[in-house]
This record gives C-alpha cells, sequence and structure tokens, in this order.
C-alpha cells in the first residue's frame, strides 16, 4: 500500500502590532505587512496606553513602535511592554537621529531601531532580521557600539545631552516644551520634588548655572528636533 504523504504545515504567521500617532505612517506599515505572507497586523494603537492594552491583550509577536508619542515618552512604552511581556520583540521606527537615540532604545529593551525615511524594503529586512532573533541597526550605529566595546569609545563628540538618563531626558523634553514643574510632575506621575531634583541634575550635567539657562537650552533642542522632523 502506498504511503500517503502528509502536507508539511503552512509557517505561523508572525503577529505585529503598530504604535504610532500618525495615521499615514500606520497605513504604510500596514501595507507593508500586508505585503508579506508570513506577517499579519494584529492591531494598532496611537499612544502608550493603548499600545499597552493591546500588548496585553494581543500577546504580538512583534511591535513596530514610534518612539514619540503623544501621551508617554516611547522610551518608557519599551520598558512596561518588556515589563508585560518579557520576551516581546520590539523594532523602534522613528524620524529622530539615530546617533542620539538608538543606543537609548537597545537600552531600554528593544531589539531594533530605524528611521522612517529609510523606506520600505530596509524596513521589511528590519522586521524580518528582529523576528529572527537579532538586533538591527545601521551599519554606522553597529560600529559605534563595537567600538565602544573595543574600548576605543570617545566622549569627544558626544552630545551633552546624551549624558542625561531616560528620565532626564524626558524631564528635559517636557522643559522645552513649554511645561512647568507641577505640569511636568503630573505628567510622569511623579512628585513636585522629585521633578525639581531631575532639574537639579539636568542643569549640572549640562553645565547649567540658572533655571532660565535651562529652560533656553531645552526650548532650543526641542525646537532642533522639530527642524529635523
Amino acid at each position: 500500500m502506498k504511503a500517503v504523504k502528509k502536507k508539511a504545515a503552512a509557517p505561523k504567521q508572525k503577529r505585529l502590532l503598530i504604535v504610532d500617532d500618525h495615521p499615514m505612517m500606520r497605513e504604510g506599515l500596514s501595507q507593508l505587512i500586508a505585503g508579506d505572507s508570513d506577517l499579519v497586523l494584529c492591531g494598532e494603537a496611537k499612544n502608550t496606553a493603548e499600545a499597552l492594552d493591546a500588548i496585553a491583550r494581543l500577546s504580538p509577536d512583534l511591535v513596530l513602535a514610534d518612539i514619540s508619542l503623544p501621551d508617554r515618552n516611547g522610551l518608557e512604552l519599551i520598558k512596561d511592554a518588556l515589563a508585560l511581556q518579557p520576551e516581546l520583540k520590539i523594532l523602534a521606527i522613528s524620524m529622530h537621529d539615530e546617533a542620539f537615540y538608538a543606543e537609548r532604545v537597545l537600552r531600554a529593551g528593544a531589539r531594533g531601531y530605524i528611521m522612517k525615511h529609510e523606506g520600505g524594503q530596509r524596513i521589511a529586512d528590519a522586521i524580518r532580521q528582529v523576528l529572527e532573533g537579532r538586533v538591527y541597526v545601521s551599519d554606522n550605529i553597529s560600529a559605534k557600539i563595537l567600538n565602544q566595546f573595543s574600548g576605543r569609545r570617545s566622549d569627544a563628540g558626544r552630545s551633552s545631552v546624551q549624558g542625561l538618563s531616560d528620565r532626564e531626558f524626558e524631564v528635559f523634553q517636557l522643559i522645552g516644551g513649554g511645561k512647568s514643574t507641577r505640569d511636568i510632575a503630573g505628567h510622569l506621575r511623579l512628585s513636585v520634588k522629585t521633578v525639581e531634583v531631575h532639574r537639579l541634575n539636568i542643569k549640572n550635567k549640562l553645565a547649567l548655572k540658572t533655571s532660565s539657562e535651562l529652560i533656553r537650552e531645552a526650548v532650543r533642542w526641542v525646537e532642533s528636533q522639530g527642524a529635523a522632523e
């Protein structure tokens, strides 16, 4: 009697969640995902609150996350998402300069960083690489990280803002956005005293003497990042 060959099981589609507050970006990523038979879009979110809810409900294999979100800093989203699901893979997709943000994103626990202007094919390659368990960064960032591990780290060209912790940087951005200490405390769910300590630490790290200098520097930074968009 002739043996009947069993059909090989179709590979399970990887479930992706998009987190971005720009509808056009979400639509573009949705179309990119739809073009790959191995991938399926399981949900979308436009802020961190929606994202964390979707992660808990949908258990995606990969989150494609912008790091500039309207309610909270994307770095905090990465940390909170991994607290919910430690094995979750996250790829940050942002318009912001990778030279500043890529290392912060990786330290927060994401598996990759790619800039939005890289285009569909490169983003698709990054998605595939992260899903395969590898880390995705550009060649320039990869070389920079390797130099740091090999002991050739140079702080000479390192922006002083890069020396801020993630929380200090979040406070710094909010100062640049015109928020008062009390506003920042409410937004981050911190005490006013804690925010004041962060402000003092930021001034010390940036060698700024007064609160006015801090505000000017923060506004200049935020405006420079807006110009890059």
